[in-house]
């Protein structure tokens, strides 16, 4: 089992910044992959972006590249998703999610096995 909790969602202008952060606790942290999914509303779920089990890989979705990093901290068993240039497109409940099972970033949702409450960040323009 591994337990989820995000932090660091809240209100920003658009062309700021947010550092979202997910503390795991259970399970090995290292030994799970890591990703970022968000909904908006309206929307099916989509993924952001995830990073290996070491931290040396990472892979984001088109939309968010160039002004998102996702990196990780394994002493700390702590993900983060730097969030920066932030467009009101960006609104959404942000997942943090742990994949099990895998050993490489992955997009696929079917991947996860564990999943934070989510974190609102809303974009105003």
């Amino acid at each position: 089992q591994v337990q989820l909790v995000e932090s660091g969602g809240g209100l920003v202008q658009a062309g700021g910044s947010l550092r979202l952060s997910c503390a795991a606790s259970g399970r090995t942290f290292r030994s799970v992959v890591m990703g970022w999914f968000r909904q908006a509303p309206g929307k099916e779920r989509e993924f952001v972006a995830s990073i290996t089990l070491g931290g040396d890989s990472t892979y984001s979705t088109d939309s968010v590249k160039g002004r998102f990093t996702i990196s990780r901290d394994n002493a700390k068993n702590t993900v983060y998703l730097q969030m920066n240039s932030l467009k009101p497109e960006d609104t959404a409940v942000y997942y943090c999610a742990a994949g099990a099972f895998s050993s490489w970033y992955t997009q696929y949702e079917r991947e996860y096995d564990y999943w934070g409450q989510g974190t609102q960040v809303t974009v105003s323009s």
